[in-house]
Protein backbone atom coordinates (compact mmCIF):
# COMPACT_ATOMS: atom_id res chain seq x y z
CA UNK A 1 0.00 0.00 0.00
CA UNK A 2 3.00 2.35 0.98
CA UNK A 3 4.65 1.45 -1.71
CA UNK A 4 1.94 2.30 -4.10
CA UNK A 5 1.61 5.69 -2.62
CA UNK A 6 4.86 6.47 -2.84
CA UNK A 7 4.47 6.19 -6.73
CA UNK A 8 1.32 8.11 -6.92
CA UNK A 9 3.06 11.18 -5.04
CA UNK A 10 5.80 10.77 -7.51
CA UNK A 11 3.61 10.84 -10.66
CA UNK A 12 2.33 14.41 -9.33
CA UNK A 13 5.98 15.53 -8.48
CA UNK A 14 7.01 14.70 -11.71
CA UNK A 15 4.23 15.89 -13.60
CA UNK A 16 2.59 19.17 -11.84
CA UNK A 17 5.58 22.33 -11.46
CA UNK A 18 2.87 23.51 -8.63
CA UNK A 19 3.86 20.82 -6.50
CA UNK A 20 6.45 22.15 -4.13
CA UNK A 21 6.81 19.05 -1.21
CA UNK A 22 5.36 15.71 -0.65
CA UNK A 23 3.74 16.38 2.24
CA UNK A 24 1.65 18.84 -0.30
CA UNK A 25 1.08 16.88 -2.19
CA UNK A 26 -0.30 14.12 0.45
CA UNK A 27 -2.64 16.41 2.07
CA UNK A 28 -3.72 19.30 -0.59
CA UNK A 29 -4.52 16.96 -4.15
CA UNK A 30 -7.82 16.25 -4.57
CA UNK A 31 -6.61 13.79 -7.45
CA UNK A 32 -3.77 11.73 -4.95
CA UNK A 33 -7.11 12.00 -2.61
CA UNK A 34 -9.55 10.60 -4.81
CA UNK A 35 -7.32 7.31 -6.65
CA UNK A 36 -6.53 6.68 -2.47
CA UNK A 37 -10.11 6.23 -2.13
CA UNK A 38 -11.01 4.08 -5.56
CA UNK A 39 -7.62 1.89 -4.42
CA UNK A 40 -9.76 1.17 -1.55
CA UNK A 41 -13.27 0.85 -3.27
CA UNK A 42 -11.97 -1.25 -5.92
CA UNK A 43 -10.81 -3.64 -3.53
CA UNK A 44 -14.13 -3.87 -2.10
CA UNK A 45 -16.15 -4.27 -5.67
CA UNK A 46 -13.93 -6.66 -6.49
CA UNK A 47 -14.76 -8.75 -3.27
CA UNK A 48 -18.23 -8.35 -3.92
CA UNK A 49 -18.96 -5.61 -1.27
CA UNK A 50 -20.47 -3.53 -4.10
CA UNK A 51 -22.67 -1.14 -1.77
CA UNK A 52 -20.08 -0.93 0.54
CA UNK A 53 -17.34 0.07 -2.57
CA UNK A 54 -20.03 2.66 -3.80
CA UNK A 55 -20.56 4.22 -0.35
CA UNK A 56 -17.10 4.82 -0.16
CA UNK A 57 -16.60 6.09 -3.86
CA UNK A 58 -19.57 8.51 -3.26
CA UNK A 59 -17.96 10.10 0.03
CA UNK A 60 -14.68 10.66 -2.37
CA UNK A 61 -17.02 12.02 -5.36
CA UNK A 62 -18.05 15.00 -2.26
CA UNK A 63 -15.17 15.39 -0.80
CA UNK A 64 -12.70 15.95 -4.28
CA UNK A 65 -15.32 16.55 -6.63
CA UNK A 66 -13.71 13.39 -8.87
CA UNK A 67 -16.21 10.49 -9.29
CA UNK A 68 -14.66 7.58 -10.13
CA UNK A 69 -17.05 4.01 -9.99
CA UNK A 70 -15.27 1.57 -8.41
CA UNK A 71 -15.24 -0.94 -10.99
CA UNK A 72 -12.91 0.91 -12.76
CA UNK A 73 -9.34 -0.66 -13.20
CA UNK A 74 -6.34 1.89 -13.09
CA UNK A 75 -2.48 1.49 -13.58
CA UNK A 76 0.47 2.87 -11.46
CA UNK A 77 1.43 6.67 -11.75
CA UNK A 78 -2.27 8.12 -12.53
CA UNK A 79 -2.35 11.87 -11.96
CA UNK A 80 -5.34 13.73 -11.80
CA UNK A 81 -4.35 17.44 -12.45
CA UNK A 82 -7.19 19.84 -10.51
CA UNK A 83 -9.86 17.19 -10.86
CA UNK A 84 -12.78 18.96 -10.33
CA UNK A 85 -15.40 17.12 -12.60
CA UNK A 86 -13.95 14.19 -13.58
CA UNK A 87 -16.17 11.44 -14.32
CA UNK A 88 -14.64 7.69 -14.81
CA UNK A 89 -17.06 5.15 -15.62
CA UNK A 90 -17.57 1.10 -14.61
CA UNK A 91 -15.36 -0.69 -16.88
CA UNK A 92 -13.06 1.59 -17.36
CA UNK A 93 -9.53 0.09 -17.93
CA UNK A 94 -6.69 2.78 -17.39
CA UNK A 95 -2.88 1.84 -18.16
CA UNK A 96 0.02 2.96 -16.61
CA UNK A 97 1.17 6.94 -16.25
CA UNK A 98 -2.02 8.12 -17.78
CA UNK A 99 -2.35 11.95 -16.73
CA UNK A 100 -6.09 13.80 -17.05
CA UNK A 101 -6.88 17.05 -16.47
CA UNK A 102 -10.49 18.61 -14.74
CA UNK A 103 -14.10 18.40 -16.97
CA UNK A 104 -12.89 14.87 -18.36
CA UNK A 105 -15.01 12.03 -19.13
CA UNK A 106 -14.82 8.63 -19.25
CA UNK A 107 -18.04 7.45 -20.10
CA UNK A 108 -20.28 5.20 -22.19
CA UNK A 109 -22.45 6.07 -25.13
CA UNK A 110 -26.27 4.62 -24.13
CA UNK A 111 -27.32 2.03 -21.57
CA UNK A 112 -25.34 -1.23 -23.28
CA UNK A 113 -24.52 -3.98 -21.39
CA UNK A 114 -20.67 -5.49 -20.86
CA UNK A 115 -17.86 -3.54 -21.35
CA UNK A 116 -19.30 -0.05 -22.37
CA UNK A 117 -16.61 2.67 -21.22
CA UNK A 118 -12.53 3.26 -22.95
CA UNK A 119 -9.40 1.65 -22.21
CA UNK A 120 -6.91 3.83 -21.90
CA UNK A 121 -3.18 2.90 -23.03
CA UNK A 122 -0.22 3.79 -20.65
CA UNK A 123 1.39 7.25 -21.19
CA UNK A 124 -2.11 9.01 -22.05
CA UNK A 125 -2.42 12.65 -22.03
CA UNK A 126 -5.77 14.05 -21.93
CA UNK A 127 -6.73 17.90 -21.72
CA UNK A 128 -9.47 19.48 -19.68
CA UNK A 129 -13.22 18.95 -20.73
CA UNK A 130 -12.02 16.30 -23.26
CA UNK A 131 -14.69 13.60 -23.51
CA UNK A 132 -13.71 9.45 -24.09
CA UNK A 133 -16.90 7.83 -24.69
CA UNK A 134 -17.98 4.67 -25.49
CA UNK A 135 -16.01 0.82 -25.05
CA UNK A 136 -12.76 2.36 -27.79
CA UNK A 137 -9.41 1.90 -27.28
CA UNK A 138 -7.15 4.97 -26.88
CA UNK A 139 -2.93 3.66 -28.08
CA UNK A 140 0.07 4.52 -25.76
CA UNK A 141 1.45 7.56 -25.56
CA UNK A 142 -1.96 9.46 -27.32
CA UNK A 143 -2.30 13.15 -26.23
CA UNK A 144 -6.25 14.07 -26.54
CA UNK A 145 -6.41 18.12 -26.69
CA UNK A 146 -8.51 20.07 -24.95
CA UNK A 147 -12.24 20.26 -25.29
CA UNK A 148 -12.41 16.69 -27.73
CA UNK A 149 -14.38 14.48 -28.15
CA UNK A 150 -13.36 10.82 -29.09
CA UNK A 151 -16.07 8.24 -30.08
CA UNK A 152 -13.18 6.13 -32.68
CA UNK A 153 -10.36 4.30 -31.72
CA UNK A 154 -7.27 6.09 -31.77
CA UNK A 155 -4.19 4.22 -32.78
CA UNK A 156 -1.09 4.57 -30.55
CA UNK A 157 1.78 7.75 -30.85
CA UNK A 158 -1.10 9.77 -32.03
CA UNK A 159 -2.63 13.35 -31.29
CA UNK A 160 -6.49 13.61 -31.31
CA UNK A 161 -8.26 17.19 -31.39
CA UNK A 162 -12.16 18.31 -32.01
CA UNK A 163 -15.58 17.62 -32.12
CA UNK A 164 -15.98 14.45 -32.95
CA UNK A 165 -12.28 13.77 -32.73
CA UNK A 166 -9.30 13.63 -35.54
CA UNK A 167 -6.35 12.13 -35.79
CA UNK A 168 -4.00 15.18 -37.09
CA UNK A 169 -1.01 13.28 -36.04
CA UNK A 170 1.53 10.72 -36.12
CA UNK A 171 4.95 11.12 -34.43
CA UNK A 172 7.53 9.23 -32.66
CA UNK A 173 8.05 9.53 -29.10
CA UNK A 174 10.39 8.20 -26.46
CA UNK A 175 8.90 5.58 -24.50
CA UNK A 176 8.20 6.49 -21.18
CA UNK A 177 8.10 9.99 -22.49
CA UNK A 178 4.90 11.87 -21.24
CA UNK A 179 3.86 14.98 -23.46
CA UNK A 180 1.79 17.44 -21.14
CA UNK A 181 1.92 19.78 -23.67
CA UNK A 182 -1.57 21.43 -24.25
CA UNK A 183 -1.06 24.37 -26.20
CA UNK A 184 0.62 23.76 -29.47
CA UNK A 185 -1.42 21.60 -30.66
CA UNK A 186 -1.52 21.52 -34.65
CA UNK A 187 -5.36 22.73 -35.49
CA UNK A 188 -6.54 21.09 -39.11
CA UNK A 189 -9.32 23.22 -39.95
CA UNK A 190 -6.91 26.30 -39.77
CA UNK A 191 -4.57 24.62 -42.06
CA UNK A 192 -7.06 23.93 -44.52
CA UNK A 193 -8.90 26.97 -44.57
CA UNK A 194 -5.10 28.42 -45.06
CA UNK A 195 -4.59 26.09 -48.11
CA UNK A 196 -7.69 27.21 -49.73
CA UNK A 197 -7.36 30.82 -48.73
CA UNK A 198 -3.90 30.45 -50.93
CA UNK A 199 -5.49 28.24 -54.13
CA UNK A 200 -8.06 30.96 -54.41
CA UNK A 201 -5.38 33.92 -54.39
CA UNK A 202 -3.65 32.15 -56.93
CA UNK A 203 -6.74 31.44 -58.95
CA UNK A 204 -7.54 35.27 -58.79
CA UNK A 205 -4.00 35.89 -60.22
CA UNK A 206 -4.34 34.31 -63.02
CA UNK A 207 -7.62 35.38 -63.89
CA UNK A 208 -6.97 39.09 -63.62
CA UNK A 209 -3.75 38.39 -65.73
CA UNK A 210 -6.10 36.63 -68.27
CA UNK A 211 -8.43 39.27 -68.19
CA UNK A 212 -5.91 42.17 -68.54
CA UNK A 213 -4.22 40.24 -71.78
CA UNK A 214 -7.75 39.40 -73.15
CA UNK A 215 -8.55 43.46 -72.93
CA UNK A 216 -11.90 42.19 -71.09
CA UNK A 217 -13.81 45.85 -69.60
CA UNK A 218 -16.64 43.63 -68.87
CA UNK A 219 -15.20 42.18 -65.73
CA UNK A 220 -14.12 44.07 -62.90
CA UNK A 221 -11.16 46.17 -63.84
CA UNK A 222 -9.17 42.97 -64.69
CA UNK A 223 -5.89 44.56 -64.62
CA UNK A 224 -6.46 46.84 -61.61
CA UNK A 225 -7.15 43.55 -59.76
CA UNK A 226 -3.75 42.37 -61.09
CA UNK A 227 -2.40 45.26 -59.54
CA UNK A 228 -3.87 45.11 -55.89
CA UNK A 229 -2.56 41.34 -55.94
CA UNK A 230 0.96 41.97 -56.09
CA UNK A 231 0.73 44.85 -54.20
CA UNK A 232 -0.67 42.88 -51.55
CA UNK A 233 1.67 40.32 -52.04
CA UNK A 234 4.67 42.99 -51.91
CA UNK A 235 3.47 44.02 -48.66
CA UNK A 236 3.61 40.73 -47.00
CA UNK A 237 6.80 40.06 -48.02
Amino acid sequence: MFDQLREDMAAIMARDPAAKSKLEVLLCYPGLKAIRAHRRAHKAFVKGHVTLARIISQRSRHKTGIEIHPGATIGKGFFIDHGDGVVIGETTIIGDNVTIYQGVTLGGTGKETGKRHPTIGNGVTIGSGAKVLGPITIGDNVKVGAGSIVLKDVPPDCTVVGNPGRIVRKKNVKRNEIDLDQVNLPDPMMEKMQALYERLTHMEQCLARRACEMGCHECVDGCQIQKDLTEAKNTEV
